[in-house]
């Protein structure tokens, strides 16, 4: 019973790495579509087909950011979506399939991210941040005590 508990565990973290690589994949090609594009013409159509309220302050802060952007930040975007893609669909595939080599490639990169979360969260404190610095907390720290045991 344990053994089975392990491996749906196992295979719920593998499954939200991929599910974690194809967003950003997702992301990539969006931030590749936008290249030759206006984004903040884009996002200006969008505002109007949704009917948000344009004077609000969070669209505001949007569409300002998005005519800031420069072909070149979305080209560094795109690339680092790109890898940070690749890695999550690695370790995913790698945990689906039950290989010790995606447990320590998983442990590496995940905990290697924690104190970058930890730093964003000092800098701004938000649910979102501390919810993924816990969910990644806990994904070491099962992988890390599963690899000890020799599971």
């Amino acid at each position: 019973m344990k053994s089975q508990k392990n491996s749906l565990t196992l295979l719920l973290i593998g499954l939200f790495k991929l599910l974690k690589g194809i967003a950003l994949l997702a992301v990539g090609i969006g931030a590749l579509r936008f290249l030759h594009r206006d984004l903040a013409h884009s996002i200006e159509h969008w505002v109007y087909i949704l009917r948000v309220d344009p004077d609000n302050r969070h669209v505001h802060a949007l569409l300002s950011r998005a005519f800031r952007v420069t072909p070149h930040q979305l080209k560094a975007l795109s690339a680092g979506t790109f890898i940070y893609a690749a890695l999550f669909l690695t370790e995913g595939t790698g945990l689906v399939m039950r290989r010790r080599w995606a447990e320590y490639l998983t442990i590496i990169t995940t905990g290697g991210l924690v104190p970058l979360e930890v730093y964003e969260i000092a800098k701004h404190l938000t649910p979102v941040k501390i919810a993924v610095l816990i969910v990644n907390i806990a994904i070491v720290v099962y992988l890390v005590v599963r690899v000890r045991r020799g599971a």
